[in-house]
């Protein structure tokens, strides 16, 4: 019989063993037996807690989803009213460390991938795909009309998934101050008054 109070250790114990097992061997060689090994549990653990791998990959999923969304939140609450404030700091936050290690990178890499597959991974994508994009639609509505808002909101997404995607490949770790400077400038040069 399980210790009373170890089923939240134990789930953070493998997703931190998933991260560490995607980083080094892929998504594909990261196997339950892997996994347990690493997190100092038997196989049968995982099963018990997560139904097996693919609800292991969608926990770890959710876990740096809640991580993303507390460093937006953080970010936001200490940025200024000014939209230009804010959307940096929404910037900052996708580039925050806890997004861009190598273990996460490496991580939310083959989630995009697995997503495109698994209806539930698909869903979560989908739902951070949204949010980012509510989230800076909402800021750039404060300065322009909803066509050049949504414009302009595409504009900064792909700016931020492209740079994190190319960091993901990169085999040295991604400088963060260089895709938030080029995408502040993105963001200044939208909400100049014609």
């Amino acid at each position: 019989m399980p210790k009373v109070g170890m089923q939240p250790i134990r789930r953070q114990q493998l997703i931190h063993a998933t991260l560490s097992a995607v980083n080094e061997l892929g998504f594909a060689d990261a196997s339950i037996t892997q996994i347990a090994k690493r997190a100092g549990v038997s196989t049968g653990i995982i099963s018990h807690y997560f139904d097996g791998k693919h609800g292991l990959i969608e926990a770890t999923m959710r876990y740096l989803l809640q991580q993303l969304a507390e460093s937006i939140a953080a970010a936001l609450q200490s940025a200024g009213d000014l939209p230009e404030q804010r959307l940096i700091a929404i910037v900052r936050a996708n580039f925050s460390a806890s997004q861009t290690d190598k273990a996460a990178m490496k991580t939310w890499l083959a989630f995009w991938a697995s997503s495109l597959h698994q209806p539930d991974l698909h869903r979560l994508q989908q739902v951070n795909h949204h949010r980012l994009h509510s989230n800076i639609k909402y800021e750039f509505e404060k300065h322009l009309d909803r066509q050049q808002a949504e414009y302009a909101a595409q504009g900064l997404a792909a700016l931020i998934d492209g740079f994190w995607l190319r960091g993901s490949l990169m085999t040295t770790d991604l400088d963060a101050a260089v895709p938030i400077q080029i995408c502040s400038a993105y963001i200044q040069q939208q909400l100049k008054t014609p």
